[in-house]
């Protein structure tokens, strides 16, 4: 009993950790919405990085995927402080 009390409790934390969509910010390609030019040329689930300073002054890493529709999905972002970076 115990177990599958577990392992849906596991099964609802995933669930709940890959419904998460990491929303544009300022600086990000897509913040003010999809870009005009359409990728064309770049494989379907092809992905690419940017990097840009944030608000704080931050150092900002996002990585983006194609979509089937080429539009562009936030996979990833990683921000660390410029003036003092973690060791």
């Amino acid at each position: 009993m115990k177990i599958a009390l577990a392992a849906a409790a596991l099964a609802a934390l995933l669930t709940a950790c890959t419904t998460t969509e990491l929303q544009p910010i300022p600086g990000s390609i897509t913040y003010n919405g999809q870009p005009r030019t359409k990728l064309t040329k770049s494989p379907i689930g092809s992905s690419f990085t940017h990097l840009f300073t944030g608000d704080m002054g931050q150092q900002v890493y996002e990585i983006y995927v194609i979509q089937p529709d080429r539009s562009l999905k936030i996979v990833s972002r990683r921000s660390q402080n410029a003036f003092f970076p973690d060791p």
